[in-house]
């Protein structure tokens, strides 16, 4: 018996997600009718709907909670094969730099808060502990965002040197340093401080500033200027 793929063109007008899309618009489509759209069609077995409602349900049916997903994890649904992983994979991506870059645009350190907004978009997806670095301008304008080191679950370290060749190669005044605590918790470690201290005496020589650091996690942040730990 010949396999049968369902395809959107074949199903019932109403029920096609692009030309709902384009009829009403993107804003007024269903999660699972954006994302089958992404799949394009399903399996002999199940609609692009039926699949992408799947893909939901694998993230806890919170998009936040799918940016987390990696393709392999994504393959482990039936009818979800590479291409449609990396498909999703690249649409999460890029509505998380859209968001990003979005902030970047006005990201002027004002307040630790505005950091933390703007870092918690950054490495709300990792899993793992991650380590980044805000070079910033004169006037306290972001130029560059980068990823110093990544570590495990309960940790990372990373190099002060690789931070201030990167931090002079942007010709930078001020840098603050920030990383994710994927546990949860915002208290910083031993190794927290001790590890700021040594970057704020290294930068001192270089007369570039540490402005903060800022620990994010997806209960809040810390602020170790504002807790008068720098």
């Amino acid at each position: 018996m010949q396999e049968h793929k369902y395809s959107i063109k074949q199903w019932a007008k109403d029920d096609r997600p692009r030309e709902k899309l384009l009829l009403i618009g993107a804003e007024n489509l269903s999660d699972s009718e954006l994302i089958a759209i992404l799949i394009h069609h399903g399996s002999k077995e199940k609609t692009a709907v039926d699949l992408a409602k799947e893909i939901l349900k694998l993230g806890k049916d919170n998009l936040g909670e799918l940016g987390k997903l990696s393709i392999k994890e994504l393959m482990k649904i039936k009818g979800i094969g590479e291409t449609k992983a990396v498909t999703i994979a690249a649409a999460l991506e890029l509505g998380r730099r859209r968001q990003s870059s979005a902030s970047l645009e006005k990201a002027v350190v004002n307040t630790s808060a505005d950091i933390a907004d703007y870092v918690q978009v950054k490495l709300k997806d990792y899993r793992h502990e991650v380590f980044a670095v805000l070079f910033l301008n004169r006037a306290n304008k972001i130029n560059h965002f980068k990823i110093v080191s990544e570590g495990g679950i309960t940790g990372t370290v990373a190099d002060p040197r690789i931070i201030l060749k990167k931090a002079l190669e942007e010709d930078a005044v001020s840098i603050i340093l920030c990383h994710n605590h994927p546990s949860g918790s915002l208290k910083p470690s031993r190794a927290d401080e001790e590890l700021t201290q040594k970057i704020k005496e290294a930068a001192r020589f270089l007369d570039i500033n540490v402005l903060d650091h800022i620990i994010v996690s997806d209960s809040g942040y810390y602020s170790f200027a504002d807790e008068g730990l720098l």
